[in-house]
């Protein structure tokens, strides 16, 4: 049985210490966070489940095996390195560190001292982007010809990363995960229109040395929330989309976080926008 301490109660944490108490295999025995409140309501659910506000009583517990850390940017690099040195495995919430200088040092960190360190990139486990790996590698889609997301939302508005570090990145590790070539240049323009804040829309392309392309649209201040994604081949578009669900209500939502991938045929130039129009009022 692997026992976790976690660092960080806040936005994500609740679902790394749920996720964590259900799995086979490990369970959580300490959680730090600054705030009591957050703690309180941990308690609630986990009466079990030691609480501290000081992360450095995790790291010197020699019950603990693996530290996940769910806290800001900021402060991943000085956390993740401290557990590490510490002896423990690591588990960071995404984006690994501020800058790739540090996430370096982790990495090489973990490798001398032969401890597993992993970001919490969530999509790459999801099944319907594990299907369309499988697609892609099997050659259904034929010769990749593009990747194109939009990932917009209104808030959660970080202060310490932005847009492209918040939502982008997700689109960055399904690429990684999924598409035979990598990037071989980059192109990002952001703007910000909170004064002093980071940026909160930002549109990327990747450029490939083959006849590819990847473009990611991202924004935090769209007030309704879409999550689209197409990559398309030579013979078939495999669509990543939020699998839909019925409120209480009984409307139809999306706001549930799993997805589901479908494999559509390629379109004949001369009449895509026809096919297109059936497809989507399908």
């Amino acid at each position: 049985m692997i026992k976790v301490g976690v660092i960080g109660y806040g936005y994500w944490g609740p679902n790394l210490v749920r996720n964590f108490m259900e799995a086979a295999g490990s369970t959580v025995v300490a959680v730090c966070d600054l705030r009591p409140e957050r703690l309180k309501l941990l308690q609630v659910r986990y009466p079990t489940v030691k609480t501290v506000g000081d992360c450095y009583e995790l790291l010197s517990d020699t019950t603990i095996d693996a530290i996940v850390i769910a806290t800001p940017v900021s402060s991943h690099f000085e956390l993740g390195m401290a557990a590490l040195k510490a002896g423990k495995h690591v588990l960071i919430e995404k984006p690994l560190a501020a800058n790739s200088q540090q996430a370096m040092q982790l990495i090489d960190e973990a490798a001398r001292r032969k401890r597993v360190l992993m970001v919490d990139h969530t999509f790459v486990y999801t099944s319907a982007v594990r299907k369309i790996r499988e697609l892609i590698t099997a050659s259904a889609l034929g010769d990749i010809y593009y990747y194109d997301a939009v990932r917009v939302n209104l808030g959660l508005f970080q202060h310490d990363v932005n847009v492209i570090w918040d939502l982008a990145i997700h689109d960055l590790s399904i690429m990684d995960y999924v598409l035979p070539n990598k990037a071989t240049a980059v192109s990002a323009t952001g703007i910000s229109h909170i004064p002093g804040q980071p940026e909160n829309v930002a549109y990327i392309t990747l450029f490939f040395a083959n006849p590819q392309i990847a473009h990611v649209h991202v924004n935090w201040l769209t007030p309704v929330k879409v999550r689209h994604t197409l990559i398309g081949g030579s013979e078939k578009i495999a669509m990543l989309k939020p699998r839909a669900r019925r409120s209480a209500k009984g409307e139809m939502t999306n706001r549930i976080p799993a997805a589901t991938a479908a494999a559509l045929p390629m379109m004949n130039p001369s009449t895509a926008a026809c096919s297109v129009a059936q497809i989507w009022g399908g």
